[in-house]
């Protein structure tokens, strides 16, 4: 049986994997990161914009 989870919490997953992913294979394309988050964690287009500000505006 699958679990249901808040979207949220599907952001926190997929910000700590993101973040994980960037340790494990510095040379990965941050563009790459987030569409595979997108699709692994199910997240909405919504969630996908703020992931990539979020990861944008952090780099400057």
């Amino acid at each position: 049986m699958t679990t249901i989870m808040p979207q949220s919490e599907l952001t926190k997953k997929a910000i700590a994997w993101i973040a994980e992913m960037l340790d494990q294979k510095a040379d990965q394309s941050i563009n790459v990161l987030l569409e595979e988050a997108a699709v692994r964690f199910n997240l909405s287009p919504r969630d996908c914009e703020f992931l990539k500000r979020f990861y944008t505006e952090s780099q400057t």
